[in-house]
């Protein structure tokens, strides 16, 4: 292993000259410095920047915290993120709490321990506690997907009850009244937003809101495909369904197909996310598109701009979402047509 009194022999310099070229702590010739930089490549040496970060009191890598880091949403949320970071001289540590509020606590510590310069949480579930026990130590902190109630913190987080609203009234204006409507498995941001834009375009549409045509899911295949077929066993099933996320969507088109009901022409069904699954789907899935990747950029681009100054006042970033319409939906009673 090449170390830095190799370089300073092959250089002809002190290794406190050589200490100095690589950690700029002191100003050195350009001669004597070009010929450090020459024996390091000559030699292969490679200096240990993650000492160098601790010693500057940085370390140039980000710590991510995702739910479900299977979950395609996720997936280019993070994307946003990783290019972002990149480009700025960062690495990211991504770590998977599955939704588990303890697993997610246990690598919020572990991170901090590792002296990550900057956290972001994802759709956390994580408590009000702990954000103001990282912020007490400092800790710059980025919420993405996710209202934390009462707490000063940066966030960056999409219209949910817009895009509820929009996916409603797309189905009210093709005629549908018995709609249902498949959540995701929290009563906080997103899932809830989602739901409340779902009443609201309701009774915007004259609509009643019946509870039970509202279906808790789990935002993952498996959830949307019991949700739907639960819906689909009523008496008086709904012509529609609104399902929470495009996972869940993709799970109700494959249990009205097993049910023998045909999508769009019994049963017209809209996604959440527009993840890039949607367009490949059986029909193509009209969704509620928000912007993904969008969402990583900024939310990384806050969280570096907070490092560079903890002072400045807590943001909250709120990205529209946007109807994307496909082949997953069409007018009442279409196969009567």
């Amino acid at each position: 292993m090449v170390t830095m009194r190799d370089v300073a022999e092959r250089a002809s310099v002190s290794v406190t000259t050589v200490s100095h070229v690589i950690n700029e702590t002191r100003p050195v010739s350009d001669e004597l410095r070009e010929r450090v930089l020459t024996a390091m490549q000559e030699l292969g040496y490679q200096p240990n920047l993650l000492a160098r970060g601790l010693r500057r009191g940085e370390t140039h890598t980000l710590g991510m915290i995702t739910p479900d880091s299977a979950n395609p949403f996720f997936a280019e949320v993070t994307r946003g993120v990783e290019d972002t970071s990149f480009e700025q001289g960062y690495s990211v540590i991504l770590c998977n709490s599955d939704g588990d509020l303890e697993k997610e606590l246990v690598y919020a510590n572990v991170l901090a321990e590792k002296r990550v310069d900057g956290i972001l949480f994802v759709a956390a579930g994580v408590s009000t506690e702990h954000i103001l026990a990282l912020q007490a130590q400092r800790m710059p902190l980025v919420v993405v997907d996710r209202d934390i109630p009462d707490v000063a913190v940066d966030s960056v987080l999409t219209d949910n009850a817009q895009g509820g609203r929009l996916a409603t009234h797309h189905l009210i204006e093709l005629g549908h009244r018995r709609i249902g409507c498949i959540t995701g498995p929290s009563d906080v941001t997103p899932s809830a937003d989602r739901v409340t834009g779902y009443r609201q375009a309701l009774e915007e549409g004259s609509i009643p809101v019946d509870e039970a045509l509202i279906i808790k899911g789990g935002f993952q295949y498996e959830s949307g495909y019991r949700a739907a077929r639960q819906l689909l066993a009523m008496d008086d099933a709904p012509t529609a369904i609104f399902a929470c996320n495009d996972l869940m969507a993709v799970g109700a088109i494959r249990a009205a197909l097993e049910l023998g009901r045909q999508v769009p022409a019994d049963l017209s069904i809209v996604g959440f996310d527009d993840v890039r699954l949607a367009s490949f789907a059986n029909p193509p899935l009209t969704t509620i598109a928000q912007p993904k990747y969008e969402m990583g950029v900024v939310a990384a681009t806050m969280l570096l701009e907070r490092m560079r100054d903890p002072d400045i006042l807590p943001r909250r970033r709120v990205l529209d979402t946007s109807l994307l319409l496909r082949q997953s939906t069409a007018p009442a009673g279409a196969s009567a047509s």
